[in-house]
């Protein structure tokens, strides 16, 4: 098989319409329509805004591990009630006016789930009772210095599960966003050769209105000269209109293939697009061993497959504590001291130790905890069955895809072998024609073979290119370069961007 390549540019197809442009049109080919899709893609940037988001979250809970530090201020209570006193059996005015102040430094322990905080609260009061025509009034500021601990016992480590469920969905997201820039360059490569395919379609329908223009003149003169019958006439008459309305069609589709295209990528619809490209069609030895194990290595698929299993396995132990056994450890030990003057407030400090250990105990839920259990069991054998289902998945659709790589070269050669022909074959009837040899229903069925034989040969290249393209995305590895396909994740575009 002669392995040419076959250039067609969009500037080619589309040179008749260049005059009737006011823009200047965008020309671009397939890597540069790749990289501009890779910062303006609609579905790539919700992908990245995903991914931004659940990094900021875990930025949040990092951040909250580490010493919080916070201060409550209370800088005026005033209340005044009138109550009954029980013990003297008498009822008593009492009014307050106070001002008050905590601050409070809390540590989260991740290796524990203890929380541990130093408080101090300050406070002024100035409080007045009075009672059976007699006033008593206190006036002091008053400080409370205290070191507590809050330690759950008999559970699991909330903090650091939560941690952990916090970094797997921003390592999903980041997954999810290389996943979608292969989905991306899929789609883009698929589009792009869409309007490739367009484009050349227009440029064969002009050069069969430009053949059945000809024809026409040719019959038409014959007539004139009645070296020809009418029938012959109204027949190229007929094929040129159908050649026109042809060519019209080729027009509306390539329109089409521009708007899907410049969607894609994220272009404004009301600018205008010609690709540049250029198919040849080398063949590339693709070991299936090689590739099964490529794709059964690095598919980013089984390692979402994992943290989707390790998630499982938590929310398997959220499910069993919930109404179940467990407990709670407090300490606290300060000092407090009061005085109406300030800086004699520790004259006489009092110590304030506080211990207090507490136990939930369910006793009885009427089966509601087992259920749950049972429900989290069948949905993890579920998951099981699925993640089987999913590498038998995996190796079919890449045994599908090998498969039609040799088919496709077939198809190229027989494509390129017609193409020929029907070339051949055109080239000659049209002396024929010339000469009265052929009415103008067989020329017209000639010209068609040649047309769809051009438009079957390029296709069949593109088809065996796009094959190509998902046996890499499906292995994670470029046969055609011979090397692994690392795929890019936003940060490490970002970070390129900055050293240069």
């Amino acid at each position: 098989m002669t392995k040419k390549p076959l250039l067609i540019t969009a500037l080619i197809a589309l040179t008749p319409f260049l005059g009737n442009v006011a823009r200047a049109q965008i020309l671009m080919t397939m890597e540069q329509a790749l990289q501009y899709s890779a910062e303006h893609n609609p579905d790539l940037i919700n992908s990245r805004m995903s991914m931004e988001r659940y990094e900021q979250n875990l930025i949040a809970q990092r951040a909250s591990l580490k010493s919080r530090f916070s201060l409550n201020l209370e800088p005026i209570s005033f209340s005044q009630s009138r109550q009954f006193d029980s013990r003297y059996s008498d009822w008593y005015t009492n009014r307050s006016l106070s001002s008050s102040g905590t601050f409070t430094i809390t540590q989260p322990i991740i290796w524990t789930d203890a929380t541990l905080s130093l408080n101090n609260s300050l406070s002024w009061q100035d409080n007045e009772s009075t009672i059976g025509g007699s006033t008593n009034r206190n006036r002091a500021f008053s400080n409370r210095l205290y070191l507590s601990l809050n330690q759950p016992i008999f559970t699991y480590n909330k903090t650091k599960m939560n941690m952990r469920q916090i970094e797997m969905n921003y390592e999903n997201a980041r997954i999810s966003y290389a996943l979608q820039m292969l989905n991306v360059e899929r789609n883009i490569t698929s589009q792009f050769y869409n309007l490739f395919m367009s484009q050349q379609n227009l440029e064969i329908s002009e050069s069969e209105l430009e053949n059945a223009e000809k024809n026409f003149r040719i019959i038409k003169d014959k007539v004139d000269a009645d070296m020809a019958t009418k029938d012959e006439y109204y027949q190229a008459e007929l094929n040129l209109s159908q050649s026109r309305s042809s060519l019209e069609n080729q027009r509306v589709s390539l329109e089409n293939a521009k708007d899907n295209f410049k969607q894609s990528l994220g272009i404004p619809l009301n600018e205008d697009i010609m690709v540049v490209c250029e198919v040849a069609a080398e063949p590339v030895l693709v070991d299936f061993d090689k590739a099964l194990q490529s794709a059964l290595a690095t598919r980013l698929e089984l390692r979402q497959r994992e943290i989707s299993r390790e998630q499982q396995e938590m929310s398997m132990i959220q499910v069993k504590d919930n109404d179940s056994f467990n407990g709670n450890i407090s300490l606290s030990l300060g000092i407090m001291g009061d005085n109406p003057e300030f800086p004699h407030v520790y004259d006489s400090p009092t110590n304030n130790p506080r211990v207090a250990v507490s136990f939930s105990v369910p006793i009885f839920d009427w089966g509601a905890r087992k259920a749950r259990i049972k429900a989290a069991e069948i949905e993890r054998d579920m998951f099981e069955l699925s993640a089987e289902e999913e590498l038998k998945g995996i190796e079919m659709d890449l045994r599908s895809t090998c498969r039609s790589l040799d088919n496709l070269l077939r198809q190229i050669s027989i494509a390129e072998q017609s193409r020929q022909n029907a070339q051949l074959t055109y080239d000659l009837n049209e002396e024929r024609y010339r000469n009265g040899e052929l009415t103008g229903l067989q020329m017209n069925q000639i010209q068609s073979q040649l047309s769809s034989s051009k438009a079957s040969y390029t296709q069949a290249i593109i088809n065996y290119k796009i094959q190509l393209l998902n046996i890499k995305i499906l292995t994670l590895y470029d046969f055609e370069k011979d090397e692994p396909v690392v795929p890019v994740t936003y940060e490490q575009k970002t970070d390129k961007k900055q050293k240069k």
